[in-house]
C-alpha cells in the first residue's frame, strides 16, 4: 500500500501509559511511591502531553497512587493530563477517580463484536446503553472522558459493522479521544494506515488515539503509519513495557516522529536514557544492551574501521547522536579494535602516548580481547600502567596453567612454563590458587638456580564502577638485598593478574642472571 506523504511540522501528542499499560507486564508491579516518581519524570523531565496512571478499583495500593499522582500533579497544574482507566460500571469506577482527585476518564469499552457477544454476552445495543450510561454520569460528576475501543483492531476487521455503529452511537456523548487499540498487535503497517485512515475519513469530527502493541515486533512502525494517516495521539510505555510483548517504546517512536516524519513532539528527549534508568530500576526488567535509544550499547562503535571512518570525517555517525540524549559515544576497546579506537579512547582520558607506545598498548589490547568481551575506557589506565612498565623480556613464558580450589581444601595448580626455551612442567598446592601458582613456580626457579624475592606487598585493583567484570589490576612489591621494587599484572580474572605480575618480576631476575642472551 502507498502511504500519503508525511506533513512536516504537524504536531503528534504522546500519551505515556508505563504505569497503566506497562505495569500489565509479568512481574512487574510498582509501589505507590514508585510510581508517583515515574509519574513525576515523565510529566516533569520529558513533558510527555498525557499520562494514564493506573486502573480503577483495582487495589488500595493503586488508589494511593493514583492520589499522590494526582495531588502533586494539581499542584504543578498538570492534574488535566493525568488520565485514568475506568470500566463501564456505572459510577463505580467514575466514584474512584472522582475520589482520587482525577478529572478524566480513559473509559473501557468493547471494540469487536467477538469481545461483546461472547465476553459479555450482550448486544451491541446493550452494550452501547450501558456505555452512555456510565458516560453521561462521569459528565454530571466534571470528569472528562476518553474511550478506549478494546481489541478495535481485530475488530475493524472481522466486523467492521459493528465497530461504525459503536462510534455513531457515541459520537453526541461528549468523548474527548476515541482510542483505538491494536490489543494483541496483529496489525501490520499498511493495515494500520488502511484501517485509520478510512476511520479518520468516516469520522471527521471525532479525534481519534492509536494505542499498539509489539507482539510482531510493528509497534513502532504501526505508529508511523498511523500518524501517516492522520492520527494525532499516539500511545507508548517506556522500555517497551506492557502485556505479552509489550507496548511501543516512547523512545523509538518520538526519535522517530521527528527523525523519519519531521512532526513535533513536546518531550524532551535530552532525558529519555535517565527516565529509562529509573523505569529499568524499579520494574526490575532489564533494557537490553541493543535497544535503540537507551541501550547500553548503542552508541559504542567496536570495529576498528568503525573508529577510523569516525576519527576522518564522522562517516559511521547519524543523526542519531548521543548527545542528543545526553550521553556519548564510546568505541570499544576489544580484539576488534585498531588504533583509531584507541586514539578516541586516550582522547577521553587526555592520555598522549606515542606512536610506538600506542603500538604496544594495542597489542596488549587485542591480547586482552581473547579472554575479556569488552574493555572499557576505564581499564584502560591499568593497561596503559602495565605496558609501560614492561621491558618485554621473554626468558620464561607460560604455556599452560590449571589451578583449583576448593572451600576448605588447598589449592592445587598446574603449570608448564618455557625457561631460555626449555619446557618444563611443575605442580604445587597452598592457601589459594595464587599461593598454589607460586609453589609450582618456586621449585623450577631453584632448579635453575633463581632466588626468588620475597613478597612484600600484593595490592589488587579495579576501575571505579565497581563491575563485576572489570578488568583487575595486580601490584606486587617484592624485596630482595637491593630493596624494594614493585611489578604490575593486568587480567580479567584477578588470579592470573597476580600471575602476570610475578611472572614480570621473574623476567626481570632472569634477565640479571642471562642478561639479552
Amino acid at each position: 500500500m502507498r502511504f500519503d506523504p508525511p506533513q512536516p511540522g504537524r504536531y503528534v501528542k504522546v500519551l505515556d501509559t508505563t504505569l497503566r499499560d506497562g505495569e500489565q507486564t509479568q512481574g512487574v508491579s510498582f509501589s505507590p511511591e514508585e510510581k508517583t516518581n515515574i509519574a513525576k519524570a515523565l510529566l516533569e523531565l520529558l513533558r510527555v502531553d498525557r499520562v494514564e496512571v493506573g486502573s480503577a478499583r483495582v487495589s488500595e495500593g493503586e488508589r494511593l497512587a493514583v492520589s499522590s499522582i494526582i495531588a502533586w500533579a494539581r499542584q504543578h497544574r498538570l492534574a488535566d493530563r493525568v488520565e485514568v482507566l475506568g470500566f463501564v460500571d456505572f459510577n463505580r469506577s467514575v466514584d474512584w477517580i472522582r475520589a482520587a482527585g482525577g478529572q478524566v476518564i480513559n473509559l473501557l469499552a468493547k471494540g469487536s463484536e467477538k469481545h461483546c457477544f461472547q465476553q459479555l454476552q450482550k448486544t451491541l445495543a446493550e452494550h452501547m446503553a450501558d456505555i452512555r450510561r456510565t458516560l453521561d454520569y462521569a459528565r454530571e460528576q466534571g470528569l472528562r472522558a476518553n474511550v478506549y475501543l478494546e481489541d478495535w483492531s481485530n475488530g475493524y476487521r472481522e466486523s467492521p459493522g459493528y465497530v461504525f455503529g459503536l462510534v455513531e452511537g457515541l459520537a453526541d456523548c461528549g468523548v474527548d479521544h476515541f482510542m483505538l487499540p491494536d490489543t494483541l498487535g496483529v496489525f501490520t503497517p499498511d493495515r494500520a494506515y488502511a484501517s485509520l485512515r478510512d476511520m479518520i475519513q468516516r469520522f471527521p469530527d471525532c479525534r481519534f488515539d492509536f494505542h499498539p502493541h509489539n507482539d510482531y515486533g510493528l509497534g513502532t512502525a504501526n505508529v508511523l503509519a498511523a500518524v501517516q494517516a492522520g492520527v494525532t495521539s499516539v500511545h507508548c510505555t517506556i522500555n517497551c513495557l506492557g502485556e505479552r510483548a509489550g507496548n511501543a517504546s516512547l523512545a523509538e517512536v518520538v526519535v522517530n516522529l521527528r527523525d523519519q516524519l519531521g512532526m513535533k513532539v513536546g518531550v524532551d528527549e535530552s532525558h529519555l536514557f535517565r527516565v529509562s534508568q529509573m523505569v529499568e530500576y524499579f520494574s526490575g526488567k532489564q533494557v537490553g544492551d541493543n535497544a535503540p535509544i537507551i541501550g547500553a550499547d548503542v552508541f559504542t562503535q567496536t570495529a576498528g574501521i568503525h573508529a577510523d571512518g569516525d576519527k576522518k570525517g564522522a562517516l559511521y555517525q547519524t543523526r542519531l547522536s548521543p548527545e542528543r540524549f545526553g550521553r556519548r559515544r564510546h568505541y570499544a576497546l576489544g580484539k576488534l579494535a585498531g588504533k583509531a579506537s584507541l586514539v578516541k579512547n586516550l582522547e577521553a582520558l587526555d592520555i598522549d602516548l606515542s606512536p610506538e607506545n600506542q603500538e604496544r598498548v594495542l597489542r596488549r589490547i587485542v591480547e586482552l580481547g581473547d579472554s575479556k568481551k569488552v574493555i572499557t575506557t576505564e581499564d584502560l589506565p591499568f593497561i596503559i600502567a602495565e605496558v609501560l612498565e614492561s621491558k618485554d623480556y621473554e626468558h620464561i613464558a607460560l604455556l599452560d596453567c590449571t589451578i583449583t580450589s576448593s572451600l576448605e581444601v588447598p589449592s592445587t595448580a598446574s603449570i608448564r612454563v618455557r625457561i631460555q626455551g626449555e619446557t618444563l612442567l611443575s605442580t604445587g598446592s597452598g592457601n589459594g590458587g595464587f599461593d598454589a601458582f607460586t609453589s609450582a613456580l618456586h621449585k623450577l626457579l631453584r632448579k635453575k638456580g633463581v632466588q626468588v624475592p620475597s613478597l612484600a606487598d600484593y595490592e589488587i585493583r579495579i576501575p571505579r564502577g565497581g563491575r563485576a567484570d572489570a578488568l583487575t589490576e595486580c601490584v606486587i612489591t617484592w624485596e630482595d638485598e637491593e630493596g624494594s621494587f614493585k611489578t604490575r599484572g593486568v587480567h580479567s580474572n584477578q588470579v592470573f593478574a597476580g600471575i602476570n605480575a610475578t611472572l614480570r618480576m621473574v623476567n626481570m631476575r632472569l634477565h640479571k642472571l642471562f642478561g639479552s642472551g
